[in-house]
């Protein structure tokens, strides 16, 4: 009795049945005031139970004594909405500053710490090379050089990190995945067909090859038929083996020179000036020669072009008392990263006609020439071959 007598004033004797009555009576719902008598004569784990099991959501709200972490962790168990948010702040924060893209590869700041693409980063300078300004951040106008500029490897390894949508099959892995999966294991990634080498055209996805290499008709054709799709492909290839051909044939030649050269950017003398290269003198073959090049064919404002190009012209500066026939070709340099596809050209220098035509430098893309743009000089490496008859 004294145990009961005890548990009356927690609630358990006719002081909680008339509560739970007045409370049942005063509710539109009568099952909720007796679902309150058994949870009242719980005894003394009433409180818990109360907390925990009526209204298990106020808990964490309601108990300022819960650790800090444990609260954090409770306030973003919304599920994935959390992280889909903190994803999109991270790229609105390592984006570039100029394209708004995540950085694919190296990443520039600026002093004050403003993040460029290497892309974009070439960009500002070329352009300002082609402008003769100094190149400037797009959000704080400090100078950015390569000299002033460095990479950030933080920033680097944090996007790296980050999730990227394959284009073929738009699964979402994280960038440093992203193109060993998109070239060796999407099953949607485009590839050809294994008779490519005998004229077929087919392009589709990967989990598609198997069966067309199974229908393919190619393997079918008959030998006249493949003969005409060889002899396509030979004119092809004849005419990438001319070039190495042609550089082994001069190879062979007794008179050879070659030297590494530094084309320095200056500016004409017109109302509206316009940017050329120009190298230093130099001896080739025991002759004194000069380089000079030209942006765009000297376009009026080639910083408002997308295509850009470069051209070169060979000049003799020497007196020779015989026309001098001449073969020359420009390569990168070596501690350059440029891509040139070599290009052999032909020239019979005199002391009247001692200029070349500008010809083409034969870059891969306009990407590879603002690289040379930006740079503070342009380093190539220049072979000259005297033909003797």
């Amino acid at each position: 009795m004294s145990g009961a007598e005890e548990r009356e004033p927690g609630g358990g004797g006719p002081a909680a049945a008339s509560s739970s009555a007045a409370a049942a009576s005063s509710s539109s719902s009568a099952g909720l005031g007796e679902a309150a008598g058994p949870a009242a004569a719980a005894g003394p784990e009433e409180p818990g139970l109360l907390l925990g099991g009526a209204r298990p959501h106020a808990e964490p709200a309601a108990d300022p004594d819960a650790p800090p972490k444990k609260r954090l962790k409770l306030a973003g168990a919304g599920g994935a909405e959390g992280s889909v948010k903190l994803e999109e702040r991270l790229y609105s924060v390592l984006c570039c500053t100029v394209c708004l893209d995540l950085p694919k590869a190296s990443v520039y700041q600026c002093t004050n710490g403003h993040l460029m693409c290497a892309g974009c980063f070439i960009h500002l300078l070329a352009d300002a090379r082609l402008k003769e300004e100094q190149a400037t951040c797009p959000n704080c106008r400090c100078e950015i050089s390569k000299s002033l500029c460095c990479r950030n490897l933080a920033v680097e390894k944090a996007v790296s990190e980050l999730p990227s949508e394959c284009g073929f099959c738009m699964r979402q892995f994280p960038r440093s995945l992203l193109e060993r999966h998109q070239k060796e294991e999407c099953q949607d990634r485009v590839t050809q067909c294994k008779y490519k080498r005998i004229g077929c055209p087919w392009q589709g996805p990967y989990h598609e090859l198997t069966v067309h290499e199974a229908e393919c008709t190619h393997p079918t054709k008959t030998g006249n038929e493949l003969m005409e799709i060889l002899d396509e492909m030979d004119q092809t290839h004849k005419k990438e083996m001319q070039l190495y051909n042609s550089i082994f044939s001069l190879l062979s030649f007794e008179k050879i020179g070659y030297t590494e050269v530094q084309f320095r950017p200056y500016r004409t003398d017109d109302f509206i000036t316009r940017l050329y290269y120009e190298t230093p003198r130099f001896t080739v073959l025991n002759q004194t020669w000069v380089l000079k090049a030209r942006v765009n064919d000297s376009e009026r404002n080639p910083n408002l072009s997308c295509k850009r190009t470069l051209s070169f012209q060979l000049i003799l500066k020497s007196k020779i008392s015989s026309p001098m026939e001449c073969s020359f070709l420009l390569l990168k340099g070596p501690y350059d990263d440029v891509k040139i596809n070599p290009v052999i050209y032909h020239f019979v220098f005199t002391n009247e006609n001692n200029e070349t035509e500008y010809v083409p430098l034969p870059i891969i893309d306009s990407v590879e020439c603002n690289k040379l743009l930006a740079a503070k000089n342009i380093n190539l490496r220049l072979f000259i071959f005297q033909i003797q008859k």
